[in-house]
């Protein structure tokens, strides 16, 4: 294993007798240089107490996970600073591998970040790891095709089969193939419709009422015009190419779909808008779900007091600017939204920040890879739904998984 060997050959060299101490950052690898200049930036601000080496993980987020996992379990030393998905804490906090913030690192830590970002980096009431950036999706459509974007599910499915009708385009792009994607849609629409997947101690399931409301328009998408007919294979980048070929009318995705049309479609770039996210219940803000990275130290790490450190500068307000405009993902810090210097980048800064002051977050578990499996299994195709029968599905495989008795990724 090449990376190992890197790894442990940087925590060989590292002894504070000879010079600053080297702190490994696990990471996803990330090419467009946000990452390495932050690395740069603190390494330069430490003057001297260390400096970070970064330890690219696979690309896939279950092999940047497996990867982790399988260090962490035995006890690797030369893990200090961890990029963790923001499903992954509970997991990773419940095994001992990751230790919690406290005393000043957490008041940093905390000071100015979006509530929902803290909570993907708290488990069991304890701060186990610092929100380094997020993202969240928008409503994005067409607007010489829909002067007045719809603020309801109901109205987007309406306008978009009355488009059909008049043979335009009117597909609404969606991630509704088998994998991570699809569980995240469930989730929003569930939240929306003010219901969640697990209870507030993740020992059950808590679907209902909201969740058979949520299935029920996710079915009525998918029997729709308004459909791809590619929506059962369908994930971000699918819906962002149906988008810019001009064959759909919205499109539910992350900020990145924006920077994607102005360089590839020009002249629909000049019609492409955003709103927020559809309400599922009318009048009533959708709960969108966030997703990003956390950083954690590691329970192993030998010097947790300069890893901690090091991860607070790595995600300081600086750092998440730069991870924004140079990175393309958006800050944790609420200070930012109203930075000049972000909004050449992000002129939908207004709106990505409501909905995030608003979001929702995944299920939170140490199980939550199975669940996760056992939601986007059930729910993909969405054409397969059955709102009622599905609902009774998801309770059952999820409480096997609580139990340990699912599917074990």
């Amino acid at each position: 294993m090449t990376l190992a060997g890197t790894a442990l050959a940087a925590c060989g060299t590292s002894s504070a007798g000879t010079g600053p101490v080297t702190l490994n950052y696990y990471l996803y690898p990330d090419t467009s240089g946000a990452t390495q200049a932050a690395i740069n930036n603190c390494t330069a601000q430490s003057h001297g107490a260390y400096k970070i080496s970064y330890q690219q993980l696979p690309a896939a987020s279950d092999g940047q996970r497996q990867q982790l996992v399988r260090r962490l379990a035995a006890h690797d030393g030369s893990m200090d600073i961890l990029g963790l998905d923001v499903t992954w804490e509970p997991e990773f906090a419940q095994a001992g591998w990751i230790v919690p913030w406290t005393g000043t690192n957490k008041a940093q830590a905390v000071a100015g970040t979006l509530k929902p970002a803290l909570q993907t980096a708290t488990w069991k009431g304890q701060l186990v790891a610092v929100p380094a950036n997020t993202n969240t999706q928008l409503l994005w459509y067409r607007s010489d095709l829909v002067p007045t974007p719809p603020t309801t599910w109901a109205q987007m499915i309406a306008d978009a089969e009355q488009l059909a009708k008049e043979g335009k385009p009117h597909y609404i792009e969606i991630q509704g193939a088998q994998y991570e994607g699809a569980t995240v849609w469930f989730n929003t629409m569930v939240a929306s419709a003010g219901g969640s997947v697990l209870n507030a101690t993740a020992t059950a399931p808590t679907l209902g009422a909201p969740a058979v409301k949520a299935l029920s328009i996710m079915k009525q998408l998918a029997d729709s015009p308004a459909a791809d007919p590619s929506l059962s294979v369908q994930m971000e980048n699918q819906n962002r190419l149906q988008m810019e070929a001009g064959k759909a009318a919205f499109e539910l995705n992350y900020p990145f779909v924006y920077p994607g049309m102005k360089s590839d479609n020009p002249k629909l770039f000049k019609v492409f808008k955003w709103a927020p996210y559809p309400q599922v219940i009318p009048g009533v803000p959708a709960k969108v779900t966030i997703g990003g990275i956390d950083l954690a130290v590691s329970a192993y790490s030998t010097h947790k007091n300069l890893a901690f450190q090091a991860a607070l500068c790595l995600r300081d307000a600086q750092n998440q600017l730069i991870g924004a405009t140079v990175g393309g993902v958006p800050p944790t810090i609420a200070s930012l939204y109203t930075n000049p210097k972000l909004f050449p980048d992000y002129p939908m800064h207004a709106a990505i920040l409501a909905s995030l002051a608003n979001a929702s977050v995944r299920p939170q578990t140490p199980f939550y890879q199975v669940v996760s499996i056992d939601i986007s299994h059930l729910i993909s195709p969405p054409s397969g739904i059955s709102p009622t029968g599905t609902e009774q599905s998801l309770v059952g495989q999820i409480n096997n998984a609580l139990a340990s008795k699912g599917l074990v990724p």
